[in-house]
């Protein structure tokens, strides 16, 4: 496999544009579909899915999960031998082994591939997990344009799983700090409150987590009553305590649970 000479590139939104964007600059003939009528400056402009992917190496579905699957069908006729189909959506596994199914009904290979951080501003460079039977084939063909692919072993759902986990944590962190920081903002406290985080963020280590998880379980009661007084605190300042209800629901689940082993 060599480097990709032709990507096509379906869907020109904030992501799929950025990394269309930076094949074009880094020499690579770029073929582009998006629904919508967007700017395309450097780009060959087709018709539709199938007319964008004829003669590409491989062919970048960046649109959403939604129309993932349709993307992939109604694309599927301008597929050339050897090239490599890649989804680049976020969505549930399921979905990815479906596509991986879909593509391999057809004779097409598959990549599942995971955006591993927020597009703007890294286009092309985006850190990327890739799982499925064309992974490591995904990589020879992008690397040489500077894209930063690690491979997986594994089936399609792979790198969706691991992208999904990090949503779990990171997106879950993100909503329990905008609520915190909503709540403190009423409190006329968001500039302590801000300096707070970025202090215990910056001690993080590697046993982070770990502590996290055993120090919920072990106390349990006693956190589920703090953050009903979080969340009672929240309703006087007039905060919906979404995350903090959760968290207590949690905890009062974590109480009844033994420890996991360490």
């Amino acid at each position: 496999m060599t480097a990709a000479g032709c990507v096509a590139v379906l869907g020109l939104g904030e992501a799929g544009g950025a990394i269309a964007r930076d094949l074009a600059a880094a020499g690579v003939r770029v073929r582009a579909y998006d629904p919508l009528p967007l700017p395309a400056d450097g780009l060959i402009s087709c018709t539709d899915e199938a007319d964008a992917a004829r003669g590409a190496d491989l062919i970048l579905s960046v649109n959403s999960a939604k129309a993932a699957e349709d993307a992939l069908r109604a694309g599927l006729a301008g597929v050339g031998e050897g090239a490599v189909w890649a989804d680049l959506n976020t969505a549930a596994p399921a979905l990815k082994r479906r596509l991986g199914e879909v593509a391999a009904g057809a004779g097409v290979a598959f990549a599942d591939v995971s955006l591993m951080a927020p597009v703007p501003g890294k286009g092309l460079f985006t850190p990327m997990l890739v799982s499925g039977p064309a992974a490591r084939a995904y990589a020879e063909l992008l690397g040489p344009a500077g894209a930063r692919v690690t491979t997986l072993d594994g089936p399609a759902g792979e790198a969706a799983t691991r992208k999904l986990l990090r949503s779990v944590f990171f997106k879950g962190m993100a909503a329990a700090v905008v609520e915190a920081l909503h709540a403190a903002r009423e409190a006329g406290l968001d500039d302590w409150l801000r300096q707070h985080i970025a202090e215990e963020l910056a001690s993080a280590d590697e046993k982070f987590a770990e502590r996290l998880e055993t120090g919920s379980h072990r106390h349990a009661v006693r956190r589920a009553e703090e953050m009903r007084a979080a969340s009672q605190l929240l309703g006087e300042l007039d905060v919906p305590a979404r995350i903090s209800d959760a968290s207590r629901a949690w905890l009062d689940q974590l109480a009844g649970e033994p420890a996991p082993d360490q």
